[in-house]
């Protein structure tokens, strides 16, 4: 691509990293923008990204099959596990995203996502500045490569590595 060339991802196009746990589409790298990384993302039923915390990092989320309960507040109380039960100070609580919802998450803003569902959910995800998300997916898929229970002490260190505050645990299926 040159700077008077933009880039055309078909459907079902881009670099696919897939695990048991997540199945992750590159569409927009930072080789292609200084703005974000952008990826499709499919959540198997059970999955839960666990509440973190990014300190430079703005993300956007547009579910578009499926249903995901959504958490995008600093809470009352930050406890070690279930943010699903979390509410913030003005009252908000976890919602429950269907298609056609956009969440956007500013720095510094506890937010999480989980599939509770027995249906794969998919979604739109990007993040800014990249290519910081894209490194990130990798080593975290390679991670969880195995399917088996997650490394919690491996992924709390990769999520320092790229500016991510673990809140609670990531868990899948």
């Amino acid at each position: 691509m040159t700077e008077t060339e933009g880039l055309y991802v078909p459907p079902g196009h881009g670099r696919v990293v897939e695990t048991p746990a997540q199945r992750v589409t590159f569409k927009v790298t930072g080789a292609h923008s200084r703005m974000a990384s952008t990826f499709e993302v499919e959540v198997p039923p059970g999955f839960d990204v666990g509440a973190h915390v990014h300190t430079r990092s703005e993300e956007l989320f547009y579910v578009l099959e499926g249903e995901l309960d959504v958490l995008a507040f600093e809470p009352r109380i930050r406890t070690p596990d279930n943010w699903q039960k979390w509410q913030s100070p003005s009252g908000s609580r976890v919602v429950r995203a269907t298609p056609g919802t956009v969440i956007v998450v500013p720095p510094g803003c506890p937010h999480a996502f989980a599939n509770p569902t027995d249906s794969p959910a998919k979604m739109f995800f990007q993040a800014s500045p990249p290519p910081d998300h894209e490194r990130y997916f990798e080593e975290l898929l390679e991670i969880l490569a195995d399917g088996g229970p997650p490394d919690q002490e491996a992924i709390e260190a990769l999520r320092a590595k790229y500016d991510i505050e673990q809140l609670t645990p990531l868990k899948h299926r």
